[in-house]
């Protein structure tokens, strides 16, 4: 099955699904590895939202705002996983609720 046989809606619904999967990832889980990987999916949506938009209105622009948004994810990814690996050699969690440094 061809993508550009599929009926734009569809996958924007599909977008919102996977957008709103990693918002709940974002609200309920405490782990902060969960947390990044749940705004990894979000932006992955948008990516994927602004391509079937592109697409649609045969314009490139969609197309080069997903290569900033994969450049910032990835500089997102490394620096929240340094953070993280710093946070778990001190405190020795992954867990917010256990993270008592940000809230003095």
């Amino acid at each position: 099955m061809n993508l550009s046989s599929v009926e734009p809606w569809i996958i924007l619904s599909f977008c919102s699904v996977i957008f709103f999967i990693g918002l709940f990832g974002v609200m309920i889980r405490r782990n902060i590895l969960i947390i990044l990987m749940s705004i990894e999916l979000m932006l992955n949506a948008v990516n994927l939202t602004f391509v079937t938009y592109s697409k649609q209105l045969a314009h490139l622009g969609g197309q080069m705002s997903v290569f900033f948004i994969i450049t910032v994810a990835a500089a997102e990814s490394a620096v929240g996983l340094g953070l993280v690996i710093a946070m778990f050699r001190t405190l020795k969690t992954v867990d917010t609720d256990q993270i008592q440094m940000l809230r003095e």
